[in-house]
């Protein structure tokens, strides 16, 4: 990318910061809220599932303590009769039932011990886990003892399962003692957010711990979602943008529009005093020759009563169009300046100026470089300063307008000397030939084609009347260099 068009970027970047922060900052809360938003919802949903997968396993290791004391129950005066023997056919989770008579000893110690656990404790309890295979025994101590093997995968209803076991995330577990049996396997994914759930069977003879784990990944934030957001608030800021800009540029047309009336206003009073002036002396002059002839007509002895009345009548239309002449001067020129000055901050005026120039500028490919020298006020009446600035600024663009593009530059230096405020304008552009320096503030002079040749020669005017100056040199190197001095306000 060019040169200038990377500094026209950063400049529009800089013009626009806030906006620009302004865009950032909604588009990464309201994405954030969006992902918040989802990220509860899935964990909702999550707990959801696991608390239904929690209560379908304790149902079914609570039915196994009720199918035990049923055993027992039953068995307490049946003639060898053996109904645990059907259980399997009844119930897929059990895979067999062991039973120990009256009177009779178990042939393995792990049912033994746990059989005189259960006579403690009164209920059934764990005898056995094999983790590896998925299968544990619990063990009822009545007259008639039972040991019941249950297979861990078949404790899953998967009719009534919450979950698609295939493509799920979630990992589902059945733990105790430090080991597990993986009932869901989850679906792999990244590990940016992680979802628990962790509670016991309801059933004290089955102290199985039900442990879920959900990842979430960047892939399952609402993208979509989080674009037509970042979409909705960059079409807004756009919108507010656009129409901060026609804002902008209408207040801008105004004040130009302001300034144009004034400059016209001013100009026509400069223009009919001008005329005033030549016109009242022509004027004078026949009033005086008319008075004379008079006089010697008067001393004639020949009839000159016609003669002297035609005379008199002259006299009498010199005097009125010397009045009418007058009084069109003191109707069109310009007030007085001097009583309407009050303080006025000479580096805001500078800036006000080149805002509403800053389309001008901008065409012109100009990037005015201002060297402040802290708050300068002066004495000065507002409308007339801006209307100088103005000026001498439209100049310069003109004049960098005969230069190539890359040479162009417009110098603003702002400083305080000698109990004046001081403003110069500096261009890069062609310069004042040297016949044309001297008569530079005359009226009605101008070397460029279509001018008036009153613009300067007003802010002369303007600059004199607020006690001030405006002079104009050509810079050490090139271009011209425009200098308005303005008593300060507050003079050290």
């Amino acid at each position: 990318m060019p040169p200038c068009k990377n500094a026209g970027m950063l400049k529009l970047i800089k013009a626009h910061r806030l906006g620009i922060l302004a865009w950032v900052v909604l588009c990464a809360v309201g994405s954030a809220v969006l992902g918040r938003l989802e990220l509860a919802q899935t964990r909702d949903a999550f707990e959801t599932d696991a608390r239904i997968v929690h209560r379908l396993l304790s149902q079914r290791a609570v039915q196994h303590d009720a199918i035990l004391a049923t055993l027992a129950l039953l068995q307490a005066g049946a003639d060898n009769a053996r109904p645990e023997q059907r259980l399997p056919a009844v119930y897929p989770q059990i895979l067999t039932v062991r039973r120990r008579d009256r009177d009779a000893a178990w042939d393995e110690p792990r049912f033994a011990a746990a059989d005189i656990q259960s006579r403690t404790a009164k209920r059934a309890v764990l005898a056995d886990t094999d983790f590896a295979n998925g299968r544990y025994w619990v063990v009822l101590h009545a007259d008639t003892s039972y040991a019941m093997q249950i297979d861990m995968r078949s404790l899953v209803q998967w009719s009534e399962w919450p979950m698609r076991v295939e493509s799920n995330p979630a990992r589902v577990t059945l733990e105790a003692a430090g080991q597990y049996f993986v009932l869901q396997a989850g679906a792999p994914g990244a590990k940016v957010w992680r979802f628990d759930f962790s509670k016991h069977l309801a059933a004290d003879s089955q102290p199985f711990e039900v442990v879920a784990v959900r990842h979430v990944g960047w892939a399952e934030l609402p993208w979509g979602w989080m674009l037509g957001w970042i979409a909705l608030v960059t079409a807004v800021m756009a919108g507010l943008v656009a129409a901060q800009g026609q804002r902008v540029a209408r207040r801008r047309a105004e004040e130009l529009l302001r300034f144009g009336q004034v400059a016209r206003l001013n100009t026509l009073g400069e223009l009919a005093a001008g005329m005033a002036h030549e016109v009242n002396q022509p004027l004078t002059a026949m009033l005086a020759n008319t008075q004379a002839a008079s006089r010697l007509l008067a001393e004639s002895p020949p009839d000159i009563d016609t003669a002297r009345g035609a005379m008199t009548q002259a006299v009498q239309q010199a005097q009125r169009a010397a009045e009418v002449v007058a009084r069109l001067r003191r109707s069109v020129e310009m007030p007085n300046l001097a009583s309407q000055l009050r303080p006025l901050d000479l580096q805001a005026a500078v800036r006000n100026a080149l805002y509403l120039l800053e389309p001008q500028l901008r065409n012109c490919g100009v990037d005015p470089l201002m060297r402040p020298a802290g708050e300068i006020s002066v004495l000065a009446d507002p409308v007339a300063v801006d209307q100088i600035i103005h000026n001498l600024l439209m100049n310069a663009v003109q004049a960098l307008e005969e230069v190539p593009r890359a040479e162009r530059k417009l110098t603003l230096t702002l400083e305080a000397d000698k109990g004046q405020g001081v403003l110069t304008v500096r261009d890069s552009g062609p310069g004042i030939a040297a016949e044309v320096l001297p008569r530079i503030f005359e009226p009605f002079f101008t070397t460029r084609r279509g001018g008036l040749g009153l613009g300067l020669s007003l802010c002369e005017t303007l600059a004199t009347s607020m006690h001030g100056t405006l002079s104009a040199a050509n810079a050490p190197e090139h271009g011209a260099a425009f200098t308005l001095r303005l008593p300060l306000a507050r003079q050290p």
